[in-house]
């Protein structure tokens, strides 16, 4: 596949005539019973009317649970719901919630994420104060199955306001989830919407993407949680190895767009943290014994990187390796 051909996905401005609401929370959902009501009420417990939010469910066809029911029911009508005409795929369905939107301003929440109170009105001030950024976002928890904290992630700055550097460290990792981040729709409109060929690096693309081309607004308060549980999509991609081969893809795709002067030096380092991210995975696998989808882990992390801090990485891993499969093989 040649990256540099890819056409992103058009995004059509709104039709003139419809009155636009500041705020679009557009929900994609495949059998996502489990955690939707959850993340209804979060949003419906700061949400203002109608004519400054619209708050939407997509269902990408779902073949368990009854998702308009629970969206009927939490909602009492002020949520609407959507249903494709076909299943779309994971980043179809995204690209659907931005085309079904008409706010000013979109936040995609997934179907098991949930914002906390006063996530719309801080970022608010950051849009109302700064009329030239193109995504504004928060700092955010990573949170278990039981919506348990586990983690925070990175604090970009102490203080709000536009990221003077963003670009350059959002080009060599993924530093922020969904949940935590809206995007002005003519944003979309003038970048198209996530690209399906670099899958599970969809959306560490489109941030790059946004950052290459318009200032970023960071609000340092914790103000959303990603859910992390061994049922989601991403945790499939990491047994089979196509995590990293898509973040691979992204960062070459990457290189279109960046900085000329800077690019090659990013993607360098880009693939030196994911080589050694993938490593990381390893260790985790080693010690409960998936010892074929470490060995997958270990070749990736090779493809993408045989830095000397890499090397250096792996050669420890080897031996653990080594002896642990000799042990499980041999029943001791």
């Amino acid at each position: 596949m040649k990256l540099k051909s890819i056409h992103y996905p058009h995004i059509s401005s709104v039709p003139e005539g419809i009155k636009r609401p500041l705020w679009s929370v557009m929900i994609p959902t495949y059998n996502g019973a489990m955690y939707l009501e959850q993340t209804l009420k979060s949003v419906l417990a700061q949400a203002p009317g109608p004519e400054q939010m619209q708050i939407e469910v997509i269902d990408d066809c779902s073949t368990e649970g009854d998702i308009e029911e629970i969206v009927n029911f939490v909602g009492q009508g002020r949520v609407t719901f959507s249903r494709n005409t076909q299943n779309l795929g994971l980043i179809g369905n995204w690209n659907a919630c931005i085309r079904h939107s008409i706010g000013h301003w979109i936040h995609i929440l997934h179907q098991d994420d949930i914002v906390l109170p006063g996530f719309y009105q801080s970022l608010q001030k950051g849009i109302d104060s700064e009329s030239s950024i193109g995504a504004a976002f928060s700092r955010h928890a990573f949170i278990d199955e039981d919506g348990h904290w586990k983690t925070l992630s990175a604090l970009e700055s102490k203080t709000s306001g536009v990221l003077t550097d963003w670009l350059d460290r959002i080009a060599i990792s993924q530093r922020l989830q969904f949940p935590s981040i809206v995007v002005k729709r003519s944003t979309y409109e003038r970048v198209g919407g996530f690209c399906a060929e670099v899958h599970y690096a969809a959306d560490w693309e489109m941030w790059k993407r946004i950052a290459a081309h318009f200032p970023v607004w960071y609000d340092p308060q914790i103000l959303a949680c990603y859910r992390m549980h061994s049922k989601s999509e991403s945790s499939k991609l990491v047994c089979s190895g196509s995590d990293i081969a898509d973040l691979r893809k992204a960062i070459e795709l990457a290189e279109v767009y960046l900085p000329p002067a800077n690019a090659k030096k990013l993607s360098r380092q880009a693939r030196e943290y994911y080589a050694r991210f993938a490593l990381n995975a390893v260790y985790r696998m080693i010690m409960v014994n998936e010892f074929s989808a470490a060995t997958v882990q270990i070749r990736e992390a090779l493809t993408c990187s045989t830095s000397a801090k890499v090397l250096y990485d792996i050669l420890p891993l080897l031996w653990i390796f080594g002896k642990r499969w000799l042990t499980h093989k041999s029943g001791i």
